[in-house]
């Protein structure tokens, strides 16, 4: 198997986040009952005029620059036929030869998905362009059913070169290509929603070939693991064969992820012929160099960026940050208890080790946490004073987990105060002592180890209320 090597292209669909469809004033949202989020625009009655969606160009253009494309200063839209329940105008208004964006790039680096560090370097991208959405369509036993509430929606199209080698690889250059449309206000990337799709394009050669492989494309992929599985099922798949003489043809296949198996869908002899040609209802767009300075100038903070920084400014490692920033939301709500604590590290550590396991386990995002981060930075400030100890604090942390509760009210509510008066510290050393004479001649006789058992049992005697620090110094003084 090593003979062979993996040349791997991604095609990612991300819809615009915008309150109108691309060319109506539809409203562009997810949930709506069936087909009442519709217009004769975007049903394509006869005689009706697209008017382009001004935001979701500008997105669009942002997008380019936060992956270091050109911005093409002359671009235009072209009608791409194809005749299928999903569009109802019978084509799609995509763009073909003149597109917002080309030669772009995006860093990929850190661990990949299995875990394997990845090799820092980047991945081309070919273009970003700009289309309308197409219908849902749901298959029931018999017959199908058509939501046309997404036709119409601003879909932004993301192709990359084909560098990828590994489904590692493919998995950080998705992850990567999210956080900057999150990132940016581009999209939220809910691929539940929708709001991210992916097209994967496989193929294999023997290493140190030049030429392609036969292409193979995958779709319905509905999720960061599957794209991965994926390809890594299709590389093994294809190398079995193409190691064994078979000579593969084009084609699309399904992944079934359930089965862990990829299918045939259809073979592609040749490729469709949409009959690209320009939108003749669209004038072309035009942006001058001004324009797109003042686009960059206000981008958002991006991911590298924002990874710096943390590092920087809060003195994370750059583990933490890394994992800090996979998701905008759980950045901000980091970056918002950062300012507020004297040890942004001790928030880090409470997010990543406490909160973002019991977010995984309640399967909730951050957005919808109980606990806000101004509360968390407030349990934070009360271990920094010394109020209630690191021990205390997994106690008030439940608490408010659970009831959205601020730290100090649980605190005062269970009685949870940290005890740091010596001569009540004190009582509670000396009755461990008393209690336990076969450990004093031990700790005599030169087993350190032993103190730590007395610190357990001053913290059971005082319920886990006395400071660690102030019962340790005792200790030692003591014995």
């Amino acid at each position: 198997m090593s003979e062979y090597e993996a040349v791997i292209g991604l095609e990612v669909h991300v819809q615009v986040n915008s309150a109108s469809k691309m060319f109506c004033s539809c409203a562009n949202k997810y949930g709506q009952e069936p087909n009442t989020l519709v217009c004769p625009v975007c049903m394509g009655y006869p005689g009706v005029l697209p008017v382009p969606n001004q935001k979701a160009i500008r997105q669009t253009v942002i997008a380019g620059l936060a992956t270091e494309c050109e911005i093409a200063a002359y671009s235009k839209f072209d009608r791409k036929s194809y005749f299928y329940p999903d569009m109802p105008k019978n084509y799609q208004i995509s763009q073909y030869d003149l597109p917002f964006c080309e030669h772009g790039r995006l860093k990929i680096s850190g661990k990949g998905f299995s875990g394997e560090e990845l090799e820092e370097r980047y991945i081309g991208i070919t273009r970003i362009h700009l289309e309308e959405d197409v219908a849902k369509l749901t298959h029931f036993g018999t017959c199908s059913g058509v939501d046309y509430n997404r036709a119409g929606v601003p879909l932004m199209e993301t192709v990359s070169e084909p560098d990828m080698r590994t489904p590692d690889e493919a998995y950080a250059y998705l992850t990567g290509l999210k956080q900057i449309m999150q990132y940016a206000g581009i999209s939220n990337c809910d691929m539940e929603k929708g709001q991210m799709r992916c097209d994967v394009n496989v193929s294999v050669r023997p290493v140190g070939q030049q030429k392609f492989g036969t292409k193979i494309e995958m779709k319905n992929l509905n999720s960061l693991r599957a794209i991965h599985r994926s390809i890594a099922y299709e590389i093994e798949r294809q190398t079995e064969l193409v190691s064994e003489g078979v000579k593969l043809q084009q084609e699309t296949r399904g992944w079934n992820d359930d089965r862990g198996e990829s299918y045939l869908m259809r073979t592609k002899e040749d490729a469709h012929d949409y009959r690209y040609f320009p939108e003749p209802d669209l004038m072309p767009v035009t942006f001058t160099l001004e324009e797109i300075e003042a686009l960059r100038a206000g981008l958002s903070e991006l991911p590298e960026a924002r990874r710096q920084r943390f590092v920087a400014e809060y003195d994370l490692t750059p583990y933490d940050a890394d994992v800090l920033t996979h998701d905008k939301a759980v950045s901000d709500y980091f970056d918002r208890g950062a300012s507020l604590v004297k040890t942004p590290k001790l928030l880090a550590n409470w997010i990543i080790s406490e909160l973002l396991r019991e977010l995984s386990d309640a399967g909730i995002a951050v957005d919808e946490c109980k606990i806000k981060a101004e509360q968390l930075a407030e349990m934070i400030q009360l271990i920094e004073n010394k109020t209630i100890s690191g021990k205390i604090a997994k106690t008030v942390f439940a608490e408010m987990f659970k009831t959205g509760n601020d730290a100090k009210s649980v605190v005062k509510k269970k009685g949870l105060v940290q005890v740091s008066d010596s001569s009540a510290i004190e009582a509670f050393v000396d009755q461990a002592i008393a209690d336990n004479p076969t450990q004093v001649e031990q700790f005599k006789a030169g087993n350190v180890k032993v103190l730590q058992y007395f610190v357990g049992q001053v913290m059971k005697l005082s319920r886990g209320k006395a400071n660690p620090q102030m019962v340790t110094e005792l200790l030692k003084n003591k014995l």
